[in-house]
């Protein structure tokens, strides 16, 4: 009895699972458009996570909204704090961001921007953004 239920099982579901039609249409890719460009705003970083300076004082625009003094912001994260980024996000993301006015947003909180959609950044009085304290703490 149970040999005949098996058997008759499985002919019904080998019978719905032939029972799909596939037409020709949905196998053949149709021809490739045009290949549109996207261009995605980088933000340049200044400062990476280890305290090392990537992008010197001249290099940042000179319109006067930039004062920042590198002696000062230039530190790495601890090395709890390293850790803890490693573990929680595989990365070590950098402290101090540029970003161009245009690619920021604004919030009740302040002006910020999101880095690789993963790491918010917060702007400081210096004109730079900050890694959100959240993330390492």
């Amino acid at each position: 009895m149970t040999k005949t239920l098996y058997l008759a099982l499985t002919c019904i579901i080998f019978f719905v699972a032939c029972s799909k039609k596939i037409h020709p249409s949905s196998i053949i890719p149709s021809a490739p458009s045009a290949p549109t460009v996207v261009s995605t705003p980088t933000a340049m970083i200044v400062i990476d996570g280890y305290g090392k300076i990537l992008t010197p004082q001249s290099k940042l625009p000179t319109d006067g909204s930039i004062k920042t003094d590198y002696s000062k912001s230039a530190r790495s994260f601890t090395p709890t704090q390293l850790a803890n980024l490693t573990y929680r996000y595989h990365t070590v993301p950098p402290r101090i961001l540029y970003v161009p006015a245009i690619y920021t947003l604004k919030s009740l909180r302040g002006i910020y921007c999101v880095y690789k959609k993963k790491f918010w950044y917060w702007k400081n009085e210096d004109g730079l953004f900050y890694l959100d304290e959240t993330y390492y703490k």
